[in-house]
C-alpha cells in the first residue's frame, strides 16, 4: 500500500515552527536556540535534528547530498536519503558542487563550498560547556556572562597532562567573538572551514532539542593559547593512494594481506570525482 507523506514528511505548522527557531539561531551566530524537536521514523542520536532542519528547508527544486563521515554510501547517509527522496521527490547528488542542501555527520567536504549552499551538521552534543558544567541553568548563565573560562582550562589540562591539546574532534570554536560553540564532532581539520565560509551553515541536535548557526562570511576561531596554537591534523608528505590527492583529510588503512597501511581521501565523492578527472575545486 503507498504511503501518501505531505512534502518532506512534516505538517506545515511544524516545518514554520522550525525554520523560525532556525532564523533565530541565524540571527544570533553561535547561539544555541531551543526547537521543538519532533518525532521521527529513525532513532535519536542518528541525525534527527540534522534532518528536521533539512525537512523544513528543502525545497521542490533543491539537490540534496548526505554524508556520514565522509561517506555517501554508508548506511546512515542511504537511509537518510531515502526518507527525504521518498517524501519529498527531489533530486540527489554525490558532487559537492552540485548540491543546494549538504547534509553531513562528523565532516565538511572537501570541495570548497559556496554561496548559495546549505550545509546542515548533525551534533549530538551541541553544549561545549557540558564537560565541565552538568547543569542547564548554570551553562545558560556562563554564556550570557561570556564566562569560558572553563573551556579554556578544560584544553589547559590537556596541554599539562599530554603536552598538547588533545581534542581529536569537536574543539571548541569562538563564533564572532561572542560565544564559545560545540562545531560537531567533526576532525580539527575541519574547524578552519567554518570560518568566514560563504555557505550557510546549520547545526541541528535532535536528542537535545538545539539548533544553532554560522551565517556565511563569519569569524569562527579554534581556542587555543598564544605558545600552544591551535593545530588541525597533519598529513604531511603523505597523499591518497587512489588519486594522489595533498592537503586533504586522509584515513590510515590496513592492508589485511600485506600487512602495511597506506592513506586514502575520507571524502570519497572527492576522491572519486579525482579519479574520473572532474573538477572539485
Amino acid at each position: 500500500m503507498k504511503i501518501n507523506y505531505n512534502f518532506a514528511f512534516f505538517d506545515e505548522d511544524s516545518k514554520r515552527e522550525i525554520r523560525r527557531a532556525t532564523l533565530k539561531a541565524i540571527a544570533i551566530p553561535g547561539y544555541q536556540v531551543p526547537f521543538a524537536s519532533r518525532e521521527m521514523p529513525i532513532a535519536r542520536g542518528w541525525g534527527t535534528g540534522g534532518l528536521q532542519l533539512t525537512l523544513s528547508l528543502v525545497g521542490k527544486e533543491d539537490i540534496l547530498k548526505v554524508i556520514d563521515q565522509g561517506s555517501d554510501e554508508s548506511v546512515n547517509a542511504v537511509n537518510i536519503k531515502k526518507l527525504i527522496t521518498i517524501t519529498t521527490g527531489i533530486a540527489v547528488t554525490d558532487e559537492t558542487s552540485a548540491a543546494t542542501i549538504i547534509q553531513s555527520r562528523h565532516r565538511i567536504p572537501e570541495t570548497p563550498l559556496q554561496e548559495g549552499q546549505i550545509l546542515v551538521l548533525q551534533v549530538p552534543l551541541p553544549e561545549p560547556l557540558r564537560y565541565y558544567e552538568p547543569s542547564e541553568f548554570e551553562t545558560k548563565k556562563l554564556h550570557a556572562e561570556q564566562e569560558y573560562s572553563g573551556a579554556w582550562l578544560m584544553l589547559f589540562e590537556q596541554i599539562m597532562n599530554y603536552g598538547t591539546m588533545s581534542t581529536g574532534a569537536d574543539h571548541p570554536v569562538m563564533v564572532q567573538d561572542r560565544y564559545v560553540m560545540a562545531p560537531s564532532p567533526i576532525p580539527r581539520f575541519d574547524n578552519p572551514k567554518l570560518n568566514c565560509s560563504p555557505a550557510l551553515i546549520l547545526l541541528g541536535a535532535g536528542r537535545e532539542k538545539k539548533v544553532y548557526a554560522v551565517p556565511p562570511y563569519t569569524r569562527v576561531v579554534s581556542l587555543d593559547f598564544e605558545d600552544y596554537p591551535f593545530e588541525v591534523e597533519s598529513f604531511q608528505d603523505k597523499s591518497c593512494e587512489l588519486c594522489g590527492a595533498k592537503g586533504v583529510f586522509l584515513d590510515e588503512i590496513l592492508d589485511d594481506i600485506s600487512n602495511k597501511t597506506f592513506h586514502q581521501c575520507n571524502d570519497s565523492s572527492y576522491c572519486l570525482q579525482r579519479l574520473n578527472g572532474s573538477s572539485v575545486g
